[in-house]
C-alpha cells in the first residue's frame, strides 16, 4: 500500500469508520506529543495555515501541510468550517480531508477522511497540555460546547489525569443531557448536563471551552485558583471564548506562537487593547514538553493552553493511522496512474 507497482501508485483510502477502528486516544497523545517535542527543537517543518473565507456562504477553508522527520510524516490537511451546516444541512460544522505523502518520493501513501483525526489529535495536544499544566489531583472537568470535539476533549484529559466526573453546558437544549448520557457510559464516569455556567467555573479543577462562541463565554474572575483550561474552539482572530480577565490572570501557553499572534481571538484582542504584552505569553506547548519551560510550578497557578490547531499534529496522528490500518488491513486501496 502507498508503493509503486509497474508505474502505478497504490493509495489506501481510510473512511471515518476505518479510523476510528484503529485509532486510540492514548497512542494519539503520544505521537502528538512527540510531534510537540520536533516542533520545539526545530525539527519540524511547518508553515503558518492558509486559509480563506467563503463569506457568501459563512465559511472558511484552511490547508495544512507539515512535515515531522523523526516520525517519516508527510501530510497536508484541506479542513473546512461552515457555521450553518448544523443548522441548514444537518450537517458538522468541520469537514477535513488528509492526503499523506511517502516523504522519500513524495508520492500520495493515503487518503483519509480527516474529521475524525481533527477531532482526536485535537483532543490529544489538550491531553498533552493538562498532563503539563494541570495540577496531579485534578479530578473534576468542566466542559463548554457538547459537540464532537468535546468528547474527544474529555476523553484525552481522563487518559492523563483520574477523572471522577465532568459537567458539560451547551446552549442547544438536550445536546448536554445526550452527551452526558453517552460520556458517561463510553468513560465509566459520572458525567452530567448543567445549566448553571458559573457553578461549571467554580467547580472545575480543568475547563474546556470547545464551543463555536465568538464571545466569552464566562466572567474570567470566577475563575478558581489552580484551576486548568485548555480553549479549543476559536481559531480566528476576531472572535474569543476567553474574557480578557481570564488571559490576563493566567500562565499563557500556546500551541504555536506565530499562529497564535494571527489567528487566536484570545490573545490578539486583549493584545490590541492593552489588556496583555506579548511577553504574557508564557511559552510554546513544545518548549514545554521538550523541557525548555516549566510546567505548572505551584498549585495556585490559572493555567490556560490556546490551541488553534497544527498541521504537525495531522502529520504525526494520519501517519500512526497509516500503520495502524495497514497492520489491520483496513481500508481500500485504489491505483493513481
Amino acid at each position: 500500500m502507498g508503493r509503486d507497482i509497474g508505474g502505478e501508485t497504490l493509495v489506501l483510502i481510510l473512511s471515518g469508520r476505518d479510523i476510528e477502528s484503529v485509532l486510540t486516544m492514548k497512542e494519539t497523545i503520544a505521537v502528538v506529543e512527540e510531534a510537540f517535542k520536533e516542533f520545539a527543537v526545530g525539527a519540524a517543518a511547518m508553515p503558518t495555515r492558509a486559509g480563506l473565507l467563503v463569506s457568501d456562504r459563512n465559511g472558511w477553508m484552511g490547508a495544512m501541510p507539515a512535515y515531522l522527520p523523526g516520525s517519516m510524516s508527510l501530510a497536508t490537511k484541506i479542513v473546512t468550517s461552515y457555521e450553518n451546516n448544523p443548522t441548514k444541512h444537518g450537517l458538522p460544522t468541520v469537514a477535513a480531508t488528509i492526503v499523506l505523502n511517502d516523504p522519500e518520493t513524495g508520492r500520495p501513501m493515503a487518503f483519509m477522511e480527516g474529521t475524525r483525526i481533527t477531532a482526536m489529535r485535537t483532543g490529544a495536544a489538550s491531553g498533552v497540555a493538562t498532563k503539563y499544566l494541570a495540577r496531579q489531583d485534578a479530578c473534576v472537568v468542566g466542559i463548554f460546547g457538547a459537540g464532537v470535539q468535546a468528547r474527544t476533549q474529555l476523553e484525552a484529559i481522563n487518559e492523563v489525569r483520574h477523572v471522577q466526573s465532568a459537567m458539560v453546558y451547551d446552549v442547544v437544549p438536550g445536546k448536554g443531557r445526550t452527551f452526558a448520557q453517552e460520556m458517561s457510559h463510553k468513560l465509566g464516569i459520572n458525567v452530567g448536563s448543567e445549566d448553571s455556567i458559573e457553578r461549571i467555573v467554580r467547580e472545575s479543577d480543568v475547563i474546556v471551552t470547545a464551543s463555536t462562541s465568538k464571545t466569552p463565554i464566562f466572567d474570567g474572575n470566577l475563575v478558581m485558583k489552580g484551576t486548568h483550561i485548555n480553549a479549543v474552539g476559536s481559531f480566528r482572530s476576531d472572535s474569543r471564548e476567553l474574557d480578557d480577565s481570564t488571559v490576563s490572570r493566567s500562565k499563557l501557553v500556546v500551541d504555536s506562537l506565530e499562529a497564535a499572534l494571527e489567528e487566536a481571538g484570545d490573545i490578539t484582542i486583549p493584545l490590541k487593547s492593552g489588556t496583555i504584552q506579548r511577553d504574557h505569553i508564557y511559552a510554546e506547548l513544545g518548549q514545554v514538553v521538550a523541557g525548555f519551560k516549566r510546567g505548572r510550578e505551584d498549585e495556585d497557578e490559572i493555567t490556560v493552553f490556546k490551541s488553534v490547531g497544527l498541521g504537525i499534529q495531522d502529520a504525526a496522528t494520519a501517519r500512526l493511522v497509516y500503520r495502524k490500518a495497514l497492520e489491520a488491513a483496513v481500508g481500500m486501496q485504489v491505483e493513481l496512474a
